[in-house]
């Protein structure tokens, strides 16, 4: 019988079943699955159903953590200039997707279009921002010490290595970009959580960086469940350093044990801050040097006069 197997053969057009796209993961510049063959539903900010998400494993974490360690030595080899160049250049690319970018942090944070559109912006503008720090960093932090010998004696920052970002839960994009720029502009490679209930920003901002110049494996982003798999990135052992600004307020003293262990470089909200309240338009509080100083370590040189 013809139209049996169609949407006009059970009860018209309005009978269709949605398929909702389900998105994966982004690893060493790539979009694999999760070798565990799981996902979530991920919904608008009033609860009607959008996409799936992959759930990730440990295993996504350490293949993501590898990832990052293999591009390290590239990333944080390139010039300051090369580095503000490349962030600038992800900022051009969302400018070209701004509207998707508007309707997503839209539904993911139930935000009318001229909030979504002002949201936006403001996450490209602080690539730029953040970009524009790259060849500047140095100047601001580095230093050469008065010594009382026939030696120069010269403080310079240097990249901390892989750095793990529980992203920021409520602010799916700004915060998320307001956390990630800086350890990357000052030669970090990133292993990203991103916000749980609100991903899907997020996920299309990979496919901007994978159509950037940021070469594959200096962010890595994994969607999923905070309370899986931040104790697992946090006890990693290649992880140099946490941002611990999204992790869950009954998982921060695990977390942040775990993270001890073996000594990594900590960031956390400014005491007092609460996620869902701090303000990521307000510039004065959310553009801050000081990230991008949290995974710098200070290396002391010194060097003979006159030879």
């Amino acid at each position: 019988m013809a139209g049996t197997n169609g949407r006009n053969g059970r009860n018209g057009a309005d009978s269709r079943i949605e398929v909702r796209k389900t998105y994966k993961l982004y690893i060493g510049g790539a979009f694999p699955r999760s070798e565990s063959g799981r996902s979530y539903l991920v919904s608008t900010a009033d609860g009607a159903p959008l996409a799936n998400a992959v759930r990730s494993s440990r295993k996504d974490v350490r293949d993501a953590v590898r990832a990052a360690h293999g591009a390290f030595p590239g990333w944080s080899g390139k010039t300051a200039m090369n580095r503000g160049q490349v962030l600038y250049r992800v900022a051009e690319l969302m400018e070209g997707r701004r509207d998707q970018f508007v309707s997503e942090v839209a539904a993911a944070e139930g935000l009318r279009e001229a909030r979504a559109t002002e949201v936006v912006d403001r996450a490209i503008d602080r690539w730029v921002w953040y970009a524009g720090w790259a060849d500047k960093i140095t100047q601001i932090l580095g230093s050469a010490n008065p010594v009382a010998a026939p030696y120069f004696n010269f403080t310079i920052p240097e990249p901390t290595g892989i750095v793990g970002i529980v992203a920021p839960e409520t602010s799916s994009l700004l915060g998320l970009v307001s956390r990630l720029a800086p350890p990357i502009v000052a030669g970090n490679t990133v292993v990203l959580l991103t916000s749980e209930t609100r991903p899907l920003p997020a996920i299309t901002l990979t496919e901007v960086l994978a159509t950037s110049d940021v070469p594959g494996g200096v962010v890595n982003v994994l969607t999923g469940r905070k309370k899986e798999l931040v104790p697992v990135l946090a006890a990693h052992e290649d992880v140099d350093g946490l941002d611990v600004w999204g992790v869950p307020d009954d998982l921060r003293v695990e977390v942040e044990q775990l993270a001890a262990d073996d000594i990594k470089r900590l960031s956390r909200r400014p005491r007092g801050t609460a996620d869902a309240r701090f303000d990521w338009l307000d510039d004065r509080a959310a553009e801050r040097p000081e990230w991008i100083a949290a995974f710098l370590e200070m290396k002391t040189v010194w060097h003979p006069i006159g030879v």
